[in-house]
């Protein structure tokens, strides 16, 4: 088994090996994963964080120890970048841009002199990290203020506070504990929605006042209530609301 860790801003994972697969997830400066086949251009891997596998380019791997990957999986304080963007200086006039919830470890003798969250953070603090990816065009399989989708935004404002979700809405779903009703919610609990068929395919941050902060089109704040989303623009509801669930 062999081990690697993402070195540049962001690196896509694929869904096959070819530049046009479907990018399910990306990978941000910091993450580290199991490299679990080799091609001869591409490379399929497991992320350690959420178990998302997919292919990358070999062009955009770096390998590490495994003692390394152990040590990483261990830390239970990980730094974590809070500015919408940043700079790593790698060495002497060589900048690497980087993006909110970035991973910084100290031991790579990296500089950076941004602002970073460096432990677990109360709920409260869910909602301010939310905001700041406000207006955030959606994009597949993103994970950045640059372009994100709905479980990528969850799960990576609840990362930077110090918590865990997985990678998509249905795996998401299954967490913490259900609520019965709205008026039982508070400020930063998940609100899942179902599609047609029954199958939850979206996922947004519960805001004071029965509001919500979701992407749609964009990360946007709309209202919430028992139907669904109710969305101020088109005066229509756009998603049906299946289960309200407490993770923290």
């Amino acid at each position: 088994m062999q081990y690697g860790i993402c070195h540049l801003s962001i690196v896509p994972i694929r869904s096959s090996a070819e530049e046009t697969a479907e990018m399910v997830s990306q990978l941000l400066y910091g993450e580290h994963y199991k490299v679990l086949e080799q091609r001869k251009h591409w490379s399929r891997i497991r992320s350690a964080f959420d178990k998302c596998e997919g292919w990358i380019q070999n062009l955009q791997l770096t390998f590490i120890e495994e003692t390394l990957y152990d040590e990483l999986n261990g830390d239970k304080s990980p730094h974590f970048t809070i500015d919408l963007v940043s700079y790593i200086e790698m060495d002497k006039n060589n900048l690497l841009p980087i993006v909110l919830g970035s991973v910084f470890q100290q031991k790579w003798n990296h500089i950076h002199e941004g602002a970073l969250i460096t432990s677990k953070q109360e709920k409260p603090n869910l909602i301010n990290t939310a905001l700041q990816y406000l207006n955030t065009p959606y994009l597949w399989g993103g994970k950045t203020p640059f372009g994100i989708d709905a479980a990528g935004f969850t799960q990576m404002v609840y990362k930077i506070n110090g918590y865990h979700l997985l990678r998509n809405a249905t795996a998401q779903a299954t967490q913490g504990s259900a609520l019965s009703f709205i008026e039982e919610s508070e400020a930063g609990d998940l609100a899942f929605f179902d599609n047609n068929e029954g199958v939850i395919d979206h996922v947004g941050i519960i805001m004071e006042n029965n509001y919500i902060i979701h992407v749609h089109g964009k990360v946007r704040i709309d209202r919430l209530d028992h139907t669904g989303i109710f969305n101020y623009d088109t005066k229509t509801y756009t998603h049906q609301l299946r289960v309200i669930k407490k993770i923290i």
